[in-house]
């Protein structure tokens, strides 16, 4: 009899904190994107030399609760014929693709509290992804980013974002290898 009083009000407070939630907890974000795969364990190396070359991304978000999130992205960009991949110049154009999951830990209330942290959101994100240059492959993600609201009702927004990508196969897999990217882009609340 415990374990079934017990069920009841398991059942009944989620319930209840389904009832109260916001049911517009969807988010696209559209922006641009820059690739640093230099060959240097350093975020910020040389960012004159980062990839910019048709550098479209785009994402949409769902908000599980106040501090978890799941993300699904797209990025296109590109690397023209003269452009550095790990220390060797490429002799011909190539188009970049990512596929990304990430799941996103939104951690600036308890730094900040709620009243003080109105307009603006940290968090950190890890994941998995796919992406291709010249081959295949597959990445483990970790980044994190800033999202700054820019009205009250916080349904706009915009975002920047560094994430690492560390590819599984990076010592067999030529251009398609370890690499930073990071993103500037607009977020709407659906």
């Amino acid at each position: 009899m415990k374990k079934i009083l017990l069920l009841a009000l398991l059942i009944t407070f989620s319930i209840s904190s389904f009832a109260q939630r916001n049911d517009k907890d969807w988010f696209l974000s559209i922006g641009v994107n820059a690739i640093n795969s230099l060959g240097t364990k350093s975020p910020i190396n040389s960012p004159e030399d980062w990839s910019f070359n048709t550098p479209i991304s785009a994402a949409v978000e769902f908000n599980w609760t106040d501090q978890f999130a799941i993300e699904q992205s797209i990025t296109f960009n590109g690397f023209t014929d003269d452009s550095s991949i790990d220390y060797r110049y490429t002799n011909e154009d190539y188009n970049y693709l990512s596929l990304d999951t990430h799941v996103k830990y939104y951690f600036g209330e308890l730094l900040f509290g709620r009243a003080r942290n109105d307009w603006f959101n940290l968090y950190a994100n890890a994941g998995v992804g796919f992406f291709h240059i010249d081959e295949t492959n597959i990445s483990a993600n970790i980044g994190g980013g800033v999202l700054f609201w820019l009205n009250r009702n916080r349904t706009f927004g915009l975002r920047a974002q560094t994430i690492a990508k560390f590819a599984f196969n990076h010592s067999d897999s030529g251009y398609d290898n370890n690499h930073y990217q990071y993103h500037l882009q607009a977020v709407f609340k659906l």
